[in-house]
């Protein structure tokens, strides 16, 4: 089947079931390109980190032009690292947007005060052995947990606010010696 423009046209343009079919598949490559394009249109993503034990801090741009910025996540890994241990671990990056949401629902104009990030496993097994509270599976070993606090957001706020994003796993410590809220990438659950 051919068809042709309309009378009057100077040239005619054929449609066939082939040029449909590759007018398609160009389509189809626009459209396999437009998530793409969409997330490089996503506004920056930075946080800003205190570690408590280590007095270690980073500011840093982890999440730039659609993409985790490599070095960021670098830099992440090593703040959050087992400070016991010195051991550092990939940090999962959901867990740094699980985090930006927080920082951003919270309105919070300061770093967050890091108690723990990753755990390697004997850490986990010694803090395991001195308290119930500790889970031998527990997500820190995966670097999907993390333990916080804000200066500027009172513990039962920053437990809230965490658990209005139902992005995870949310448990409240606030009579623990560092008080804090746990937050991780697992199931969402809370404690």
């Amino acid at each position: 089947m051919t068809l042709s423009s309309p009378a009057g046209d100077a040239e005619a343009h054929p449609f066939t079931r082939r040029t449909f079919l590759a007018t398609l598949a160009v389509a189809g490559l626009g459209l396999v390109k437009l998530p793409r394009l969409l997330r490089a249109m996503e506004a920056p993503r930075a946080l800003a980190f205190r570690h408590l034990h280590t007095g270690e801090r980073l500011a840093v741009e982890y999440f730039s032009a659609g993409e985790y910025v490599p070095q960021a996540l670098q830099e992440v890994n090593h703040v959050l690292r087992d400070w016991r241990s010195n051991e550092v671990y990939p940090i999962d990056p959901s867990l740094l947007d699980l985090l930006a949401e927080l920082r951003q629902v919270t309105g919070t104009q300061h770093p967050f005060d890091v108690i723990c990030g990753y755990r390697c496993p004997a850490t986990n097994a010694m803090l395991a052995s001195h308290s119930e509270a500790v889970s031998p599976r527990s997500l820190h070993l995966k670097g999907k947990a993390i333990d916080i606090r804000l200066p500027d957001v009172p513990l039962a706020r920053l437990r809230d606010a965490a658990l209005g994003l139902v992005r995870g796993g949310v448990g409240y410590y606030p009579a623990a010696a560092d008080n804090f809220v746990h937050v991780d990438t697992g199931r969402v659950r809370h404690w």
